[in-house]
């Protein structure tokens, strides 16, 4: 018999560094995941991408067993580093809190073109670029 998927679970955890504490223990814990074992295969998995937040969806079957696939980390997150903030502005329009070029733009949108619903990079960079702004972001050549 084939097993049966029961839920999908997202969450995002620090890459390399989740716990079985939340939001690891909160979403697995009512489903008879085993937590430590996730955590393990997780922080395996993900140990090249330490200190970063990585989205996870994890499939639960009906027999307490797991698969879970990784995505690439979130724009912001990615766009904070690049442009070396602690957070986007909280008024976009009229307080900039940072620059990033086009450079940097596209090579953020090659990491994340397999998530996105684009066909090639400089849409993506176009989308990317969106979210800069939308973060306070100057886009510089």
């Amino acid at each position: 018999m084939a097993k049966q998927l029961v839920k999908v679970i997202k969450v995002q955890v620090v890459g390399g560094q989740a716990t079985p504490a939340p939001p690891v223990g909160t979403a697995l814990g009512p489903h008879g995941v085993n937590i430590g074992q996730f955590v393990q295969q997780f922080n395996e998995k993900t140990k090249e991408f330490a200190g970063v937040t990585i989205p996870v969806v994890i499939s639960v079957y009906n027999d307490r067993s797991f698969e879970f696939v990784t995505k690439s980390p979130p724009a912001a997150v990615l766009l904070k580093q690049a442009a070396q903030i602690a957070k986007g502005s909280g008024s976009p329009l009229s307080n900039k809190v940072g620059r990033v070029t086009q450079a940097q733009l596209e090579d953020i949108a090659k990491t994340k073109l397999d998530d996105l619903n684009v066909k090639d990079v400089q849409q993506a960079s176009r989308m990317i670029a969106g979210t800069a702004r939308s973060m306070g972001l100057e886009i510089v050549d």
